[in-house]
């Protein structure tokens, strides 16, 4: 389908932006990479009065070291995240769940900016920022503000970003020597998740001295599964237990045609383990 008409602004600054999203007001829509949003005005799902293209603001672009955090502009792409040497180093978690996104095309128009504030639950990004316990920085005419991760999901498709606002970096602590990976269920290659698993471990002497678990498509936004992280710390590749059983404890995962919420609450546990697990080595 074609969409809908609308008026459309390049901006090159963030103020720029800021400024014709408040002239635009509840009519005026941000373009990220677009992955999402053209879809969705293609089937006339929405039809807003402005389109705010970011593509043209580098200010919103690269990746770069900031002290103890790697700072991830909102308008990076996944494709170079995914290669950043400076993201692979310190916030592994986070480059392993990009690389399955979608494929190559996707991953070199999306954005991880983009794909935070659009926060589809079953998106690959939310669970793995959650768990590395990152932080949002948010402008908007007021003035520039950041919101942990753990507040920056508030319900389906709704994020601390306001009415006017725009997300412009994201900052991640360093997790330098910690063990991850990002393990991902679909039916189809290049599908959502229907639930996946972020696992990040800081292992000492052998045992896992702390664990970050997050949990991607089992709740209306990304979960972090904590009683599963409070019962690794002490353990071994070799002695996990039941350390992962709890993983659905506190979930509220969806039903629909790729399974019901019982077979998701199994994956949940599933996954959990075999993220542990692989991240281990084991």
């Amino acid at each position: 389908m074609i969409p809908a008409a609308f008026d459309y602004v390049a901006p090159t600054t963030v103020d720029e932006a800021l400024a014709a999203l408040a002239e635009g007001g509840d009519e005026a829509k941000v373009l990220a990479g677009g992955q999402s949003l053209l879809p969705i005005l293609r089937m006339r799902l929405n039809a807003p009065e402005t389109v705010v293209d970011l593509g043209r603001i580098e200010e919103l672009r690269g990746i770069r070291e900031d002290g103890d955090a790697v700072v991830i502009g909102a308008m990076t792409p996944y494709s170079e995240v995914v290669k950043d040497p400076t993201v692979r180093l310190h916030a592994a978690l986070l480059a392993q769940a990009v690389e399955e996104v979608a494929d190559p095309q996707i991953r070199h128009r999306g954005t991880v900016g983009g794909a935070l504030v659009h926060a589809d639950p079953a998106g690959d990004v939310g669970a793995p920022v959650l768990a590395l316990d990152a932080e949002l920085v948010i402008r908007g005419p007021g003035g520039e503000r950041t919101v942990e991760a753990a507040d920056f999901f508030r319900d389906l498709f709704e994020t601390a970003v306001g009415e006017g606002e725009l997300l412009t970096a994201i900052r991640i602590p360093k997790h330098t020597g910690w063990v991850s990976h990002y393990e991902k269920f679909v039916r189809v290659s290049h599908q959502w998740s229907i639930v996946a698993v972020a696992a990040a471990l800081r292992v000492e002497g052998g045992t896992i001295a702390e664990a970050r678990v997050g949990l991607t498509n089992m709740g209306s936004t990304p979960l972090r599964a904590r009683s599963v992280e409070a019962a690794l710390v002490g353990r071994s590749a070799s002695d996990l237990g039941d350390a992962c059983d709890s993983a659905a404890d506190g979930t509220n995962p969806p039903s629909d045609l790729n399974g019901d919420a019982d077979y998701r609450r199994h994956l949940a546990r599933v996954l959990t383990r075999r993220a542990v697990a692989t991240a281990l080595g084991s």
